[in-house]
């Protein structure tokens, strides 16, 4: 059950989230970019003070403020200001294909974070993705000797975006999916509001209604609601198998830059995306396998050591001793 649940909540997420860069780049056309990254995260922050007053949330401990700013450095002030200052100059379907290899950055990270030690082809998928990512710039005529300032900018945001995943997907563990972005929300505030208001002032906003529903958009779901839902699906389904929803994020996102944007998605970008989702289908198949036989090995210990505790081998039994109940840990 918990496992239909996590995948449904994470389902949820990975949809609000397939809209942020379509939203990104409609707000970045009137507002600026500054604006747009660190202002919907003080009204994110303005919801999550009033939920967790709400709900009476007990504070962090020590140790979890150091992780949730982790969290904080990655989804609250990192991806949204590299993708803000990116689509400035680039489109969104540009975007969603370079995010296309996000899903493999947030296993390398959540194997990183648990100190597993996965296979070679897990490491051989890794890098594929990142290549084909590569490749994709260069075929797009984006990289003329050196990657543009966009392009960095999008690999900087999903570096820092598989950080923020893997280390909040961890701690939603214990704080809970809700409380884990809440808490790296008001975290940030005293670095995103000072930002905005020196954003605003610098250049007063005057956006017309479409700009303000693509930041309203920005604020409330992608910073805010739509953190409940993947946070929250993570803790309950598991980094690994709830991460693998995210190979449906790209292809959204590059349906609604075309539906709502009417950009055009190039078949470049479409083989592009394709060999970059088969890359992390590998990578959360062996990573995945490798959870498991963590999982199948503790069990095999936890079986085993009443057994060695009692003085005898696994499996053997002294001859002159009695038969003794089995042990069912």
């Amino acid at each position: 059950m918990d496992r239909i649940i996590g995948l449904t909540l994470g389902a949820l997420g990975v949809l609000a989230f397939s809209m942020s860069l379509p939203a990104t780049r409609v707000a970045v056309q009137e507002l600026d970019p500054w604006f747009v990254a660190f202002g919907r995260a003080v009204g994110a922050a303005l919801l999550a003070w009033a939920y967790l007053r709400f709900t009476g949330a007990p504070r962090p401990t020590r140790s979890q403020w150091r992780r949730l700013s982790i969290v904080a450095l990655g989804v609250v002030v990192g991806f949204p200001l590299f993708t803000s200052l990116a689509l400035t100059t680039q489109t969104s379907a540009h975007g969603a294909v370079v995010i296309t290899v996000l899903p493999a950055m947030t296993a390398v990270f959540a194997v990183l974070r648990a100190g597993e030690r996965p296979p070679l082809l897990f490491w051989v998928a890794s890098v594929g993705g990142l290549v084909a990512v590569l490749a994709f710039l260069v075929a797009s005529g984006a990289v003329q000797g050196a990657l543009s300032a966009a392009d960095l900018f999008l690999l900087a945001a999903v570096v820092l975006c598989g950080l923020g995943y893997a280390e909040g997907g961890a701690l939603s563990r214990e704080l809970g999916g809700a409380r884990t972005i809440c808490w790296a929300l008001l975290l940030s505030l005293p670095v995103t509001l000072p930002i905005t208001l020196v954003a605003a002032s610098a250049h007063p906003p005057r956006p017309d209604a479409a700009a303000w529903s693509a930041f309203g958009y920005l604020t409330a779901i992608s910073m805010f609601l739509g953190f409940f839902a993947w946070y929250a699906g993570l803790a309950r389904g598991g980094i690994a198998q709830v991460g693998q929803i995210q190979l449906a994020q790209p292809v959204l996102t590059l349906l609604w830059s075309a539906l709502l944007l009417g950009e055009t998605v190039t078949p470049t970008s479409i083989g592009a995306a394709l060999v970059v989702l088969a890359c992390v289908v590998l990578i959360q198949r062996t990573r995945s396998a490798r959870a498991t036989d963590h999982h199948a090995t503790a069990d095999v210990v936890h079986r085993t050591l009443p057994a060695l505790c009692a003085g005898a081998a696994p499996g053997t039994r002294h001859s002159r001793e009695r038969p003794t109940t089995p042990i069912n840990p």
